[in-house]
């Protein structure tokens, strides 16, 4: 078996598997087990990426995203305390939204592929191998600071209103929850917490 034919049959296999696991984020019902299977597209993408000699994005999904950025968001969604039972009865009331929205994004990529002629990929002889002094990590760093240097500080922008976001959820008000006073903690005093009793001392028997 060549190598192109066995990168070919890698491809396929993992392009299947990222997209039953893509079908399993939006499918699930509890969102736990929407995030794992999140983790599992991230995976299969960054073995993806091995096939076309990207290390160093490969490498960064996994440790960024489903090291780091999965993690936040298992603890956003057990913060958030969802009401699963809820959750499973509006499941069908929105499913005609989520079929437009995802025939949308069918015919934006299809309209992309279709004025464009091609992606600039041949698939079938697959991906030139580089230089042995080759950086893919310093072609990166160039593109994205020079060429696309705006558009990552919009995305950085987007995060980081993400981030608030998601704190902001967390702090909601809900009944029998307890939450931290500041301002009755620094205004307390001594003379409302402790009071000193004097007592006689008990004789000996």
């Amino acid at each position: 078996m060549s190598a192109g034919v066995l990168v070919q049959g890698l491809f396929y296999a993992f392009g299947t598997v990222l997209v039953l696991g893509a079908l399993g984020v939006i499918g699930a019902r509890n969102p736990v087990y929407s995030a794992l299977s999140l983790v599992l597209c991230f995976v299969t993408a960054a073995a993806i990426w091995l096939l076309i000699e990207a290390e160093f994005l490969a490498v960064v999904l996994v440790l960024v995203y489903v090291g780091a950025v999965m993690v936040l968001f298992l603890f956003v969604v057990m913060m958030l305390d969802i009401n699963l039972a809820e959750l499973r009865q509006g499941f069908t009331r929105f499913a005609w939204l989520g079929c437009v929205t995802a025939l949308a994004v069918i015919f934006e990529i299809a309209g992309v592929v279709w004025a464009r002629g091609t992606l600039g990929v041949d698939a079938a002889r697959g991906p030139v191998p580089t230089a042995p002094n080759y950086s893919n990590t310093l072609e990166l760093g160039r593109v994205l600071y020079t060429r696309y240097a705006y558009p990552l500080e919009l995305a950085a922008m987007l995060l980081l209103v993400a981030i608030v976001a998601a704190i902001a959820l967390t702090m909601r008000h809900r009944v029998n929850l307890k939450q931290q006073d500041i301002n009755a903690q620094v205004a307390v005093r001594a003379a409302d917490r402790l009071r000193i009793v004097k007592m006689d001392p008990e004789p000996r028997p």
